[in-house]
């Protein structure tokens, strides 16, 4: 007789291979056809809604690892809050506008541009974006994100350039908004204005000079050991260090902090002067020529005394004013800073403080103009050669060399950016409190990490007026027009109003396609002075702009949305871009922020740590992991990594997560091979007729359950991963599932231990897919039709586990003295597995099934296991195990359990050839000799 046939095998068309690569594609193109999406918001309607507001991704070039990351994770959140019970839409959107673009169709346009109209030049920028929309939206729709892919929100829409008109023209409109010389980050390559979000630092070579500015004014009359007849006919000398020779022919100043000790140190026939503590530090940087001379402090004094003196510009025909600022530092140079308002933030507010010109020689290729003198038409950096060769020349540059230090770059071109004096429009940080209110608000959000909530309140706290224009031609303009006879800046609502309503219908190209009075109207005129000519302004908007006022343009216009956002969700780099620009353009006009709360994610970098790039060879596609993996171990990956920190990817960690999806799969697919004749309508066991095993197991799960369910609520999506791989892997697989195997497979098809297993490990893989499903996308719904169900209902389809909820606690299945009695039997079972291990490697047994454990227990141990030996034999998977108080053979004397020993033999009687037991009754029946007598009941039951 063949007694296999009469073993309840396991059976199911849940294939152990995933083939994710193959089988995704398929998934994604029957959940499009189906409109899940939409499905789904049609059956969360009328629950509470949850707004995760998309941070628009640039739309220039294919996604990267990063991208990829930040759109999984904000998918892994809607789909769990979804779960959770609430109404999440998802509105994805793209950044459009700005200089990337712009640059890529210089390219493509080479010498042409020079002869192409402006709105011909904007058109071909709007067709290279929607170009990389359509390729990027692919993209992500392939990792398997849900979403409003048919209606995003694109900054390049007729609407949205009109909001963003719109909220500009609020902002002017209250005075919000000014037009000031001042210096900014400008990048002379992109020959554009810079925001601060658009500057990252890099290390840069620069070049390091010490310079003597000399002395006009005698110091004698405020420091005594400086009299002219204690100098005798040496010159007094400022000594002053800058890494930026090419700024000195903007020199207006000389800054010493006011309450530094400065000394005037004599060397050979002449006097500097430097901060006291420094001196020591900077001749040992001057170098034996000048060291060997030797140097002498002949005086000390207060920067006080000597504020409102003179020096004289070392090659340019121009005084230079000592000043005081609290900026200059101890850290290195003299404790003198050279300074130049065109050139320099601080150096700006000095300039402020003393009147000093706001001169700044250099025009936007990064060329010095003819104020600049000798140094006309030459490149700023070739300039810084030729400046230190003349004040070498003349006797005023003491000390020369190179340093690398970290300097600005432009985020698009990644060159060296410069400080330049440009006229150019800014919305005013304190003008109308915006500062304060954002520092007061800031305060209200929930940001995760909470760092976050430190690290942009400092960034507001001290950041300068927001620069908002931009000289170039892809974006949307400064809708500014200022009096030609006065210069004042028109403030008309009607204007404004009409401004907005031509973009909504014809987009802001309308703006370089109509003349001024198409805007203002005929009987327009200048409130200050009466004239009616007006002149349009040029310079486009900061695309930080077009983003931040996203929560107007989307949030606040698209009906299945609501503002403020539940979550803006970005890198941390964001906090000095999209979270600070939303924030500021939002208190600016509603006086609130756009956002209950934030969550900031750490950078992609390889398995050392490295950040990613070409060059080095470590960059990793998106597409090559899809590919050669799948879109889900991409998931599994975002889920895995605790994002608060930099996030590792390698080949190595792919390979690991691989293998714990195979874990995790295996487990499932146990699962539904041992349902198959399941009808959890017709076959379910009631809690207090299981097993205390199967009740051990329905507590474990609820513990995880609950633990993970607690997890996605405050976004510890590892706590996620790691709890599905532990409890499948070791807690499932590596105990219970070991365990009922001979159950399962052996016991009476109906028996009720057997349903009872069958009802434990339906209830757990009901809700395991669910818990899984905003993570394991593919494969929940791939699981989910094989997950068993009543016998007339319809076949369940794969798309459905997402219209499903979180299962709910059962409080029932929560039982702290189960788990307390079950933990310890883990810990003698544990133990027993050692001696097995030891058994098996002394040729004893050949495996645990051949063994007769015979186990010797005193003290408390001894009362604990007296009525739990048939569940220890049962836990241990050995065919024979019972309690001796002389034990035989080689004995195990357990360290961790001091009360317990253990002795292995090999069992007697034969193997049955149904169940694999020895057991001594195997040939007791004529009819089934090869069985034990439990297997023989059952094969009788089903004759």
């Amino acid at each position: 007789m063949d007694y296999r046939a009469t073993l309840n095998l396991p059976q199911t068309s849940f294939k152990m291979k995933a083939n994710l690569s193959q089988k995704e594609p398929e998934f994604l193109k029957q959940w499009e056809k189906e409109d899940l999406y939409g499905q789904i918001q049609a059956a969360t309607k009328n629950k509470p809604r949850y707004i995760l507001h998309d941070g628009p991704p640039y739309a220039n070039g294919h996604i990267h690892l990063g991208t990829a990351f930040n759109k999984v994770l904000k998918d892994i959140i809607l789909k769990s809050k979804r779960m959770a019970g609430f109404h999440c839409p998802y509105v994805p959107g793209w950044d459009c506008h700005g200089l990337p673009i712009e640059h890529n169709v210089d390219k493509e346009l080479g010498a042409k541009k020079k002869d192409i109209p402006v709105l011909s030049i904007r058109a071909a920028c709007r067709k290279y974006a929607e170009k990389w929309i359509k390729i990027q939206r692919d993209e992500f729709k392939r990792l398997g994100v849900f979403g409003d892919w048919e209606n995003p929100y694109l900054t390049i829409n007729y609407g949205y350039e009109a909001s963003i008109a719109r909220e500009f023209n609020r902002f002017l409109l209250s005075g919000g908004v000014i037009r000031s010389k001042k210096p900014v980050y400008w990048c002379s390559s992109c020959r554009t204005a810079l925001a601060e979000a658009e500057v990252e630092y890099h290390d840069h070579g620069s070049p390091s000079i010490y310079v003597k500015f000399p002395l006009l004014d005698d110091l004698g009359g405020v420091v005594p050991g400086l009299a002219e007849e204690k100098l005798g006919n040496r010159k007094v000398y400022a000594l002053i260090w800058t890494t930026t020779p090419w700024t000195l022919p903007a020199n207006q100043a000389v800054a010493f902090h006011p309450d530094y000790t400065y000394g005037a140190v004599a060397v050979g026939d002449e006097i500097w002067i430097m901060a006291v503590d420094l001196i020591e530090q900077a001749f040992s940087d001057f170098g034996e020529e000048l060291v060997g001379t030797g140097h002498e402090i002949i005086a000390t004094f207060s920067a006080r005394e000597i504020e409102g003196m003179k020096c004289k510009h070392p090659f340019m025909e121009r005084e230079s004013l000592i000043i005081l600022a609290n900026y200059v530092t101890l850290d290195t140079g003299t404790g003198i800073v050279h300074t130049a308002p065109g050139h320099g933030r601080e150096d700006y507010i000095s300039g402020l403080q003393y009147n000093l010109p706001v001169f700044s020689p250099v025009d936007g290729s990064g060329t010095f103009t003819d104020e600049a003198g000798p140094y006309e038409g030459m490149n700023i950096y070739d300039g810084n050669k030729q400046i230190n060769a003349d004040l070498k020349e003349k006797g005023f540059l003491v000390k020369e060399t190179a340093i690398s230090h970290s300097y600005p770059h432009c985020w698009r071109c990644k060159k060296p950016v410069i400080f330049r004096a440009t006229e150019q429009w800014f919305i005013a940080m304190d003008n109308n409190n915006l500062r304060q209110n954002a520092l007061q608000e800031i305060r209200k959000v929930t940001w995760t990490p909470r760092w976050g909530m430190e690290r942009i309140y400092g960034m507001v706290e001290v950041r300068p007026d927001w620069c908002l224009s931009r000289q170039r031609t892809w974006g949307v303009p400064l809708t500014v027009f200022t009096c030609e006879g006065c210069g004042e800046v028109l403030k008309d609502e009607a204007v404004a109003e009409r401004i907005v309503s031509i973009f909504a219908e014809e987009g802001a190209d309308a703006w370089f396609k109509y003349d001024t009075s198409h805007f203002t109207g005929e009987n327009c005129s200048c409130k200050n002075c009466g004239g009616t000519s007006f002149i349009k302004e040029k310079d486009i908007l900061d695309v930080w702009f077009d983003s931040g006022v996203s929560y107007a343009a989307v949030l606040e216009e698209r009906e299945e949305l609501q503002v403020p956002a539940d979550l803006y969700l970005e890198g941390s780099d964001q906090h000095r871009g999209w979270f600070q620009s939303s924030l500021l353009a939002s208190v600016g006009t509603r006086g609130v922020p756009p956002y209950k709360g934030v969550l900031t994610h750490g950078f992609v970098v390889d398995g050392k740590g490295k950040k990613m790039s070409k060059s080095v060879g470590n960059v990793i596609a998106p597409e090559e992991i899809i590919k050669t993996y799948g879109a889900e171990i991409l998931r599994l990956w975002v889920s895995s990594e605790d994002y608060r920190d930099d996030i590792k990817i390698s080949d190595e960690i792919l390979k690991q997560l691989s293998d714990a999806y195979r874990k995790i799969r295996n487990t499932m697919r146990f699962f539904m091979g041992n349902l198959y004749d399941f009808d959890p309508s017709k076959d379910r066991v009631s809690y207090e007729n299981m097993e205390e095993i199967d009740r051990w197991a329905l507590h474990q799960f609820e513990l995880f359950k609950r633990k993970v369910i607690r997890a996605y609520a405050d976004f510890e999506f590892h706590i996620v991963f790691h709890g599905l791989h532990q409890f499948c892997g070791v807690t499932m697989s590596a105990f219970y599932l070991d365990i009922i195997k001979d159950r399962l497979y052996t016991a009476s098809p109906d028996s009720v231990e057997r349903k009872a297993a069958q009802t434990v490990l339906y209830d757990i893989l009901a809700g395991l897919l669910c818990i899984m499903a905003p993570v394991m996308n593919f494969t929940a719904a791939e699981a989910w039709v094989h997950l068993p169900q009543a016998g007339d209902d319809e076949p369940r389809k794969a798309h459905e586990v997402f219209l499903q909820e979180f299962p709910k606690e059962n409080e029932e299945a929560i039982d702290p003295e189960l788990d307390k009695k079950w933990s310890r039997l883990l810990e003698v079972r544990s133990e027993i597995t050692k001696a097995l291990e030891g058994a098996r490697r002394d040729k004893v047994i050949g495996h645990p099934l051949e063994a007769k454990v015979m186990v010797k227990a005193t003290g408390s141990l001894a009362e604990f296991l007296a009525d739990k030996w048939d569940t220890l034999k049962m836990i241990s998977i050995v065919s024979e195990l019972a309690q001796a108080d002389v034990l035989e053979g080689d004995i195990y004397a357990s360290e961790e359990l001091p009360e317990l020993q253990v002795s292995v033999l090999s069992a007697p009687g034969e193997k049955c050839e149904r169940c694999w037991l020895r057991s001594e009754t195997v040939g007791d029946d004529d009819a089934h000799p090869v069985l034990c007598s439990r297997c023989t009941a059952v094969v009788a039951q089903l004759a």
